[in-house]
């Protein structure tokens, strides 16, 4: 038997060698698309090897392929055979049906004062044989007529800074549209594109999740979100977690780095595409970018060295905001388009959470109060008292379905939810098909109802009887649904190595948590607000998660699920001065917690390991 790896998917099926590669996604309930029904002659059943080996390129893979693309691993499905185990990337274009992505977060109004971007419409004089100034002192002249970034006329030494690529338009916008032309300035002091006289100019805020990634057009002038849309990390492929990533580059010293970079640049100018075409925007028009990220997403897209990451004592090479040329790393923004990276905090708490504590709204706090991000790295921070700690615990990506039996991301198919009553077990799927597998949240559902029908130990043991129930031991298994009603003729179930796996990640955030209310001195009673941002503290049930013993014991009305809040904080950052600075100041003024050193932190990871 051959194991087949389907990335991003988060899906493995075992196949006999020789097995058709389409045929082995059919089998696993992942639908690629497939028109010409395994002819070979319409293309749309394409994906990248990237681990194993397959069949020798076929007669019309040669014809359908290009050079590059068999180069880069290209293949069609419908044509080769698995001879080994392979991993695979299957890009958004080659599913019949997309991922369920969180692109969606608490919005709130905010207002600021300081633009980051200002924009200025200008009439200079003609050029004439008696007047030979150049085009940019023409728009300087016309701006201290005109007015500045400080609506008044501007002092004569008053210097602007050109960006070199930006003004190669100048002349074109100038002679084209009657000597006017609309004068984009980033703080105050750098013209960074020319466009002609009232063209609304647009931001990206982009928040890069080490599994998802979730891209919004903003306009720069209200703050609207005029797009947004998400996709798949394809760094998954290359490993599920920050440090296998990490490990990739290090074992691929010559291009790892390189590649994992082009990746999620090639992924996000798909999404900037996108985007400009839902809103009818020109890339000229999208002149600034805010982006965000865990410290090891921050490193790789900037193409900053990872290696001092993934060794102790885990330190970041940047903690300080950057500002970066899109052009200089392949975005594709504005020629005079720049990107805003905000500050890390430690090598695993990044920009992100910095972000999502800026776009919850969380400085300047006076309350008691938890707040954690989700996700494959989960960081957290505690208000108490005027003062803030963070820390971040590795809770891998078992909560997106890896390392489970039947596990699979949140796709159509994947179980959700469950509940079990008397012999009967209920399930929903995300998109109501019939069930390919089952997902964080289904998981975390089926443990908390196995536990309340009592089938289930505090040490993750199965015990008890139930007609779902099957096998002794470390083999005990729950079928959550027979092989007769799922899409792919097997059982779709829950292992006794499935519960260790949930309890691993569900008890490193609980001892995440309860160590920095252990240094703060306070009990989870104290609490007056607990909240729950990113992907899977969206969609998990909170009645699940506090009955397995995941999150903080305090009274359920405290808590909140706010969505992807790194999104929103991005966002506001991307148009004001204001919140890029209450960022700076957060990440500058927060105590963080490193758990390795916390004297009793064993002990309380070992209790968090309960289901209880």
């Amino acid at each position: 038997m051959t194991t087949i790896d389907l990335q991003p998917i988060g899906k493995r099926v075992d196949v006999p060698a020789g097995t058709n590669l389409l045929d082995a996604c059919q089998q696993a309930g992942v639908e690629l698309v497939a028109i010409c029904g395994g002819a070979g002659v319409c293309g749309t059943c394409r994906v990248r090897l990237l681990k194993g080996q397959l069949s020798d390129f076929s007669l019309t893979e040669m014809e359908e392929l290009t050079d590059a693309e068999r180069a880069a691993g290209i293949r069609q499905a419908c044509q080769v055979e698995v001879l080994s185990d392979i991993v695979i990337e299957i890009p958004p274009e080659s599913l019949s049906a997309t991922q369920r992505l969180s692109i969606e977060g608490r919005e709130a109004d905010f207002e600021w004062e300081r633009s980051v971007i200002q924009c200025f419409d200008i009439e200079t004089v003609p050029a004439t044989l008696t007047d030979l100034r150049p085009d940019t002192t023409r728009v300087l002249d016309a701006l201290r007529t005109n007015g500045g970034p400080f609506d008044l006329p501007l002092p004569t030494p008053y210097k602007f800074a050109f960006d070199s690529e930006a003004v190669k338009s100048l002349a074109g916008i100038l002679r084209g549209n009657d000597w006017k032309a609309r004068v984009v300035i980033r703080h105050t002091d750098e013209i960074v594109a020319f466009l002609p006289p009232k063209t609304p100019v647009f931001g990206l805020a982009v928040d890069i999740g080490t599994t998802k990634v979730a891209a919004y057009l903003v306009d720069m002038a209200s703050g609207e979100t005029v797009a947004k849309t998400g996709a798949m990390n394809p760094q998954i492929a290359y490993g599920e977690d920050i440090i296998s990533r990490i490990r990739y580059i290090n074992d691929h010293p010559a291009d790892g780095l390189k590649t994992l970079q082009g990746r999620i640049i090639e992924t996000l100018n798909s999404l900037i595409e996108e985007l400009g075409k839902e809103a009818k925007v020109k890339r000229e028009q999208i002149v600034e970018a805010a982006i965000v990220g865990n410290t090891a997403m921050h490193h790789i897209f900037a193409g900053l060295p990872v290696k001092q990451l993934g060794d102790s004592p885990y330190m970041a090479t940047v903690g300080e905001a950057l500002s970066i040329k899109g052009r200089d790393l392949g975005l594709k923004l504005a020629a005079g388009g720049t990107i805003y990276l905000p500050p890390n905090i430690a090598g695993f708490v990044g920009a992100d959470h910095v972000a999502m504590l800026v776009g919850a709204g969380l400085h300047n706090v006076n309350e008691t109060i938890v707040a954690l991000d989700i996700g494959t790295n989960t960081e957290l921070s505690l208000f108490h008292n005027g003062r803030h700690w963070t820390c971040s615990c590795p809770s891998g990506p078992a909560f997106e379905g890896a390392h489970i039996e039947d596990g699979m991301r949140a796709a159509p198919g994947a179980v959700e939810r469950v509940r079990i009553e008397g012999d009967e077990v209920k399930i929903h799927t995300i998109g109501n098909v019939d069930a390919v597998g089952i997902c964080g949240s289904g998981i975390l559902d089926a443990i908390a109802e196995c536990q309340k029908a009592g089938l289930l130990t505090p040490k993750g043991a199965f015990t008890g009887t139930h007609p779902r129930l099957r096998g002794n031991g470390t083999a005990a298994e729950f079928v959550l649904v027979p092989a007769s009603r799922s899409k792919t003729g097997r059982d779709v179930r829950m292992t006794r190595k499935d519960v260790n796996e949930i309890q691993l990640a569900k008890g490193a955030v609980r001892a995440g948590a309860e160590a920095l209310l252990d240094v703060a001195g306070i009990k989870a009673e104290q609490l007056e607000q607990v909240i729950l941002a990113g992907a899977f503290g969206t969609y998990l049930d909170l009645d699940s998660a506090i009955a397995v013993g995941m999150l903080p014991r305090t009274e359920q009305t405290r808590y909140q699920q706010i969505g992807n809040a790194a999104g929103m904080g991005a966002r506001r950052m991307l148009v004001s001065v204001e919140q890029r600075e209450i960022a700076e100041r957060i990440a500058r003024e927060v105590e963080f917690v490193e758990l390795a050193k916390h004297p009793s932190f064993t002990k309380i990871y070992s209790q968090a390991l309960l289901l209880a």
